[in-house]
């Protein structure tokens, strides 16, 4: 095939087969390295490609009262990731990466290093959440010491460092808040390692809770951010503080979350209401799409006790929070 004939190819790819940007964009790099790599003839800029257009979605945001239950339904580490992605507003992985040197109790911050674009950012660390991270890091710090103890100890740090100071990957400070439950030899430096939990554990378990909730509205950690920003411009907190929070290089990408103010159609009075006149109000408790007694019904046989119905600031689900994982 010729440049028109690729040309041709990707441009149906938009037309007929109604792929997405991104599967046509790696469909064009594939076919530029294969030309310019294989069988060296450079293709150069193909111009007369006709682009599949990227749609503009809205974020899924979930109400304070939906964060709470989803929360109050997890165990263990997932719980308290998951609170303090919602808490700061960290995307899974920079959550799942934390080390012990980047909290900093004293200055009630969370310092996110390298996060998306290789950028560092400084967000807030909830006092709320204070005692069950000392708590998360007595735990780490023993199992470290354990690791020590039988010649591994080891973490991932970045290369220019390794090389640097050759023992830091050793150091209390470079450990994962949330290491994962094994280890693993590093074939090139022979160490024994311990990489943090992977994000895919946290994501299967917040979408297997949200589905046993009963949540209409797709879920994942990444929710939880979304929320995050939601609720901080519900507060009144101007859009620029929001926008270095979340790390976000441009402000109009931070601006996708105004649509849940009082300007766009929850602000709006529908005509129908002045022709029936306000409803009553919708019980709080019923918080999904599904229906009100299957919800109830599921809260009534929790046997966790009241935790359900306790807002996140209340000191019962901190306290759990902090209590170490039993096991079953």
């Amino acid at each position: 095939m010729g440049r028109d004939e690729v040309e041709a190819f990707l441009s149906s790819l938009a037309t007929e087969a109604n792929v997405s940007a991104s599967t046509q964009n790696q469909a064009l790099a594939a076919l530029l390295f294969l030309y310019r790599e294989v069988l060296a003839n450079d293709l150069g800029w193909l111009d007369g490609v006709v682009r599949a257009k990227t749609p503009s979605r809205l974020p899924v945001v979930l109400t304070r009262d939906e964060v709470c239950l989803l929360l109050a339904s997890l165990r263990g580490m997932p719980q308290l990731m998951c609170a303090l992605m919602y808490g700061t507003g960290m995307r899974v992985l920079e959550c799942a990466a934390l080390r012990v040197k980047d909290i900093d109790f004293a200055m009630h911050q969370v310092t996110v290093r390298r996060g998306k674009g290789g950028k560092d950012r400084v967000t807030m660390l909830p006092r709320g959440l204070e005692a069950a991270l000392v708590a998360q890091l007595q735990r780490s710090r023993q199992l470290w010491e354990k690791d020590v103890q039988g010649g591994a100890g080891w973490v991932e740090i970045p290369e220019a460092l390794a090389r640097k100071y050759p023992r830091a990957g050793r150091d209390w400070g470079w450990q994962w808040v949330f290491p994962a439950t094994r280890l693993y030899h590093d074939q090139r430096t022979g160490q024994v390692r311990r990489h943090h939990l992977h994000e895919s554990v946290v994501q299967r378990v917040v979408r297997a809770v949200a589905v046993r909730i009963g949540f209409a509205k797709p879920v994942t950690p990444h929710t939880l951010r979304h929320s995050f920003a939601t609720h901080l411009l519900e507060d009144g907190h101007d859009i620029r503080t929001v926008q270095e929070l979340l790390g976000h290089r441009d402000v109009s990408t931070t601006m996708v979350y105004t649509h849940v103010l009082n300007r766009g159609p929850g602000g709006v009075r529908s005509p129908l209401d002045r022709l029936v006149g306000d409803p009553a109000p919708y019980p709080s408790r019923v918080i999904t799409t599904g229906p009100a007694d299957l919800l109830s019904r599921r809260l009534s046989q929790d046997k966790t006790g009241s935790l359900l119905d306790t807002p996140l600031t209340q000191p019962r689900l901190l306290q759990r929070l902090a209590q170490p994982e039993r096991e079953d």
